[in-house]
């Protein structure tokens, strides 16, 4: 029993982070229709601004601010000028803009900030006593603390989609962008705020889960894994519902945990291997995912 919830909080701690991942997808696929492939990589750039700006000197609580900032203006930036005078044209070629941000986005990271790894101060307290015992089990306060934070987030963005103008502004542009503008709704304003909105978020989940993924440094490659949990997660819940997010990031955390525990031929390097078998079935099952509503279009 003991190794169980052992398991369990692992996989909780992180599912959490891959939830807010997800939610960045959620954000953009609720606003724009599409799923943002370069989504780990905007984490992982304001990741480096945020190191950078502690080996200045600053806390680094403070430092995930600016870092925020910098995503918000990559997601915006990149909708504006890159995203949206293609999408115009192909849904197909913003596919093809978000994997050119992928690698772009991480050459630019190599060539600014060389190709070594990097110690990340780690926000949350971490250690061997920290923690709290129930039972035999361990439950590490890190883990409660970025469990709380995503309840947090998931909590402000459920009010922002339900109970704000902006966020019926975004269901309104995706569900259909010209009767939206139709009806008052700038629809550029819109996308270009979604982006920069999941962006931010990105920034706080990558500065959480850097000093947690193996080797729990910062690197080029830090955030290609989570981007692939990330979309695994949201695919399962549903591309455009933040409880499917919530679902699926927590379910994937402690089902790969449990996984890697008690079948250990597919954890380890086969983990990522999972959760592409997820994406698959989904796609081949399920397109919408458990929570995702089903578009109908009129012809």
């Amino acid at each position: 029993m003991d190794i169980l919830l052992a398991r369990l909080f692992s996989g909780v701690t992180n599912g959490s982070v891959w939830v807010m991942i997800a939610l960045c997808l959620v954000i953009v696929f609720r606003s724009a229709s599409t799923i943002n492939f370069a989504q780990g990589e905007f984490a992982l750039f304001t990741c480096y601004v945020s190191w950078w700006l502690t080996e200045q000197g600053w806390n680094i609580w403070l430092a995930v601010i600016p870092g925020m900032l910098v995503g918000f203006l990559l997601g915006a930036l990149a909708e504006r000028w890159l995203v949206r005078p293609v999408r115009k044209h192909d849904e197909t070629a913003v596919l093809i803009i978000g994997l050119a941000l992928f690698t772009g986005l991480n050459g630019l990271d190599g060539w600014i900030w060389g190709s070594d790894d990097k110690v990340f101060p780690k926000m949350l307290p971490s250690g061997t006593d920290s923690y709290l015992s129930i039972g035999e089990a361990r439950l590490y306060y890190d883990t409660i603390a970025i469990f709380l934070i995503m309840v947090a987030v998931v909590v402000a963005l459920t009010v922002f989609f339900n109970r704000t103008s902006m966020g019926l502004q975004m269901r309104a542009v995706a569900n259909n962008p010209a009767s939206a503008a139709l009806c008052g709704v700038s629809v550029g304003r819109v996308l270009t705020i979604s982006w920069g909105l999941s962006g931010a978020i990105s920034a706080l989940a990558g500065a959480l889960l850097i000093p947690l993924v193996p080797p729990q440094q910062l690197g080029l490659s830090g955030m290609f894994n989570v981007l692939i949990f990330a979309t695994a997660a949201a695919l399962l819940g549903g591309l455009d519902s933040v409880k499917g997010a919530v679902v699926g990031g927590l379910g994937l955390g402690i089902g790969l945990s449990l996984l890697n525990g008690y079948v250990e031929f597919l954890g380890g390097q086969l983990s990522l291997t999972t959760a592409l078998v997820v994406i698959v079935v989904i796609l081949l099952v399920r397109p919408t995912g458990l929570f995702g509503a089903r578009r109908l279009e009129r012809v």
